[in-house]
């Protein structure tokens, strides 16, 4: 009897679904995909710091803990909300292509696309920029405060837990390619199972040195160097000049209001605009949005051709906006939204385009509130999985494949260029109540091309179906992947799936239906009007609430 977890079967496979009670407190809370790193962030709390403070600490423990969807190597991105103020604020903590870098030496590599992993697709990792800049601005802890949990459990170890080993597992045949991935990450020459210990001792290294030195130790210095030689001696270009000179940014959010509701998101590169367009267009369209629609053709079909529509603008607009701004504004106007919204038939699908939004990735995502009513809502990720397969050869840490991201179209507003940012998924969402600026919610759902649409169906629950968080991350979804196809959780009944086929949905077949991490994994952090925290952690990640 070694009562470790059997398998990280899919939650569709699972004889019966489990079911989860909303957590309540009146503190603070935080909500993470591991259970390890949501713990760590609390402790954060305990000890005197605020949202931002267990935001960061925990980003830094799944680092360690789930190292299939972000690390070190990665990005990140944050939405505040300051509770003395009213006021969100955004962070884009996105890296930018190698200097060195150009379209041609892609192209002469043999490449019509971008490369999917490999050396030519790593970008400047900024997720440690990032929480310093956050710490720097908001925080009460030094970047050796909130370091401290992640530095232990990667030095005394933790056991792997059952749907990040059955990630890891996938990643084997990635990290095989490259030997320092092997030698960091495969220990025996294999991913760790469910409930074995995993130690990272070169990991609890490099976040010492940031610890002493701060986010410069990370891009200067011996790290740097690291992860410079190692991209350069797999045949790519990323330079310790590009990691000194990488800098994120305060950037102004963008926001819609959806249903009493205000939406607030990042601003481009990241695809945060594809929610709010989603969101624009589905409450003026025809779709159903309230009881007892739910799970029916009337509300299902308009919410589908929502997000058709809303992908086809953000793959048209979304790029570093300092190469190509999007026109916000015009994007988000009633008008617009109200006239696309319009277009919408009810009764059949409208063939249109789609975004050219590449597939399943490997994000984690971090939402907090504090005593005092401050939230952040934090992302962060490698990209896809362990990002671009390379390790750093003395650090262990995995560098992003974010250029994957670009396209090579000379015409596109986001075709690769060097020292450019490309189209992002990751997303954090925040919303305030429209009436009065309070904090209604922080959340998120990862996963690729579905956080926009899943952001789209978890809040059109809480808002238009009154469930709570964590009804709303159980509710079954739909998702357009990024072929244009359209999936169904099980949970649907045969009736509207036939529906929806004979209203001209290309729909995938129950037997070809991906996984249920496909649908997205999603953490919420909503407050009453009584200021009860009400938490919601998605069945569909390992992770949990915490709270004081």
């Amino acid at each position: 009897m070694t009562l470790a977890p059997r398998s990280a079967k899919d939650l569709h496979q699972q004889a019966f679904p489990s079911r989860r009670s909303a957590v309540l407190g009146d503190r603070g809370m935080v909500a993470t995909s591991q259970p390890l790193a949501a713990q760590a962030g609390l402790r954060t709390l305990h000890a005197g710091g605020n949202a931002i403070d267990a935001a960061v600490t925990a980003a830094a423990a799944l680092a360690v803990v789930e190292p299939t969807g972000c690390g070190l190597g990665g990005d990140c991105f944050a939405l505040v909300y300051h509770a003395a103020t009213g006021k969100v604020s955004a962070f884009d903590g996105s890296g930018r292509s190698p200097l060195a870098q150009t379209r041609d030496v892609i192209t002469a590599s043999g490449q019509d696309t971008m490369p999917q992993r490999g050396a030519l697709s790593v970008t400047v990792p900024g997720a440690v920029d990032a929480w310093q800049r956050l710490l720097d601005a908001f925080g009460r802890c030094s970047m050796a405060d909130v370091l401290a949990p992640a530095i232990r459990l990667a030095e005394d170890g933790y056991p792997v837990s059952e749907l990040i080993a059955s990630a890891w597992r996938r990643s084997e045949a990635l990290l095989g390619q490259h030997p320092p991935a092997t030698t960091h990450w495969l220990p025996g020459g294999r991913a760790p199972r469910a409930g074995e210990r995993f130690h990272a001792p070169a990991y609890a290294r490099c976040l010492r040195t940031i610890a002493e030195g701060g986010a410069g130790a990370f891009y200067r210095g011996a790290i740097a160097e690291d992860l410079a030689s190692t991209c350069q001696a797999a045949g790519g270009y990323l330079d310790v000049a590009d990691l000194a000179a990488h800098r994120g940014r305060w950037v102004d959010p963008i926001h819609t209001d959806f249903l009493g509701a205000r939406i607030w998101q990042c601003p481009p590169p990241g695809q945060g605009l594809a929610t709010l367009l989603a969101m624009g267009f589905a409450q003026r369209g025809p779709a159903e949005l309230g009881a007892p629609s739910f799970g029916s053709f009337e509300h299902l079909h308009g919410l589908i051709e929502a997000v058709r529509l809303a992908f086809a603008d953000a793959e048209a607009h979304i790029a570093d906006p300092e190469h190509h701004p999007a026109p916000l504004a015009d994007l988000l106007a009633p008008d617009y939204l109200a006239a696309r919204g319009a277009a919408i038939d009810a009764e059949r699908c409208r063939p249109s385009p789609t975004a050219g939004i590449p597939g399943r990735g490997g994000t984690v995502y971090v939402s907090t509130v504090d005593e005092e009513g401050n939230g952040c809502s934090l992302i962060f990720s490698n990209y896809m999985g362990f990002g671009s397969g390379l390790v750093g050869a003395t650090t262990g840490i995995p560098l992003q494949n974010r250029g994957a991201g670009f396209t090579l179209a000379w015409d596109h507003p986001n075709g690769y260029a060097p020292g450019k940012r490309p189209f992002h998924t990751i997303i954090p969402g925040l919303a305030t109540r429209a009436d009065n600026g309070s904090l209604l919610a922080v959340f998120g759902v990862m996963g690729g091309h579905m956080q926009p649409q899943g952001q789209l169906q978890v809040m059109l629950d809480i808002c238009a179906y009154d469930m709570d968080p964590q009804r709303a991350l159980d509710a079954p979804r739909f998702q357009v992947t990024p072929q244009g196809r359209l999936a169904l959780e099980p949970w649907f009944g045969d009736d509207v799936r036939q529906r929806l086929a004979a209203a001209g949905h290309d729909l995938l077949s129950r037997e070809t239906t991906p996984g249920a991490g496909s649908f997205g994994g999603g953490q919420i952090i909503a407050l009453t009007p009584e200021n009860v925290r009400v938490g919601g952690s998605d069945p569909r990640k390992d992770g949990l609430v915490a709270t004081q």
